[in-house]
């Protein structure tokens, strides 16, 4: 099925605004949310022009205002209508090892990550419940297989625990019309690791953005954005020695 109206959170740059571009080609109407309201309105101001027959609703968001998600998302649903599809993208990759006296940074990590990652599942799978269907996309990555070292411990481990919660609402809610489909990208150059050097298997953005919207179209329950080399680099990360897997952040 078409969804047609889609919700996209953390849209102002990055992975966000670059499957916001994606669904506008196909034609998709737009509820987009970040903090960074300027850089919203611009992207309204790109994918009108491009793309004149779509809506594009904005509001200003910061997810770890838990109350707000469930207003913000309450609001798109009722001026679009229905809200068909909500893809859990809004993150942060912060981060330091533990105990070097960065705590600040990695419990803001956690609380963004997850908790408010949380927030956003539920306040759409109210909405889903209401409707009777919908499309539940949580963003992980490829660092949710196993434990990592130094600046993305806690960003792993926030990813890992996302994506144990979307199993969990899936199972929730076997047999339902509401779907939950995880995603695992791998390295691809957005703002929130734009600073990181010699990273193995680097895709830029578009490509990236392209192939995750890509695979959300699918549905399906996971997937690993790009397929080749990450689904199977993501089997061997779960049986090689910790050793050679750290190698890998």
């Amino acid at each position: 099925m078409i969804r047609q109206n889609i919700l996209i959170t953390g849209a102002s740059s990055g992975l966000g605004a670059g499957m916001a571009r994606e669904f506008a080609a196909r034609g998709r109407n737009l509820a987009l949310c970040a903090r960074r309201t300027d850089r919203l309105e611009e992207l309204k101001a790109e994918l009108l022009a491009a793309y004149p027959g779509i809506t594009v609703s904005l509001r200003a968001l910061d997810v770890n205002d838990h109350a707000q998600v469930f207003e913000v998302f309450r609001e798109f649903a009722a001026e679009l209508g229905t809200l068909d599809r909500v893809i859990v993208n809004a993150g942060m990759g912060k981060g330091a090892s533990l105990g070097t006296g960065y705590f600040h940074v990695n419990v803001a990590t956690a609380q963004t990550n997850f908790v408010a990652a949380l927030a956003q599942c539920e306040a759409a799978l109210e909405i889903f419940r209401k409707q009777g269907n919908g499309h539940l996309v949580t963003i992980s990555s490829m660092s949710a297989m196993r434990g990592m070292p130094r600046a993305i411990t806690v960003y792993a481990a926030t990813k890992a625990g996302l994506a144990a919660l979307s199993e969990g609402i899936r199972s929730d809610l076997w047999g339902s019309k509401i779907k939950v489909s995880t995603i695992f990208p791998g390295y691809i150059r957005s703002e929130i690791n734009e600073k990181v050097k010699h990273t193995p298997f680097m895709i830029d953005n578009d490509v990236g953005c392209r192939l995750l919207a890509k695979a959300i179209e699918r549905e399906p329950v996971k997937a690993y954005v790009p397929w080749w080399p990450w689904a199977p680099i993501g089997l061997l990360m779960r049986v090689l020695p910790l050793g050679l897997v750290r190698k890998l952040a």
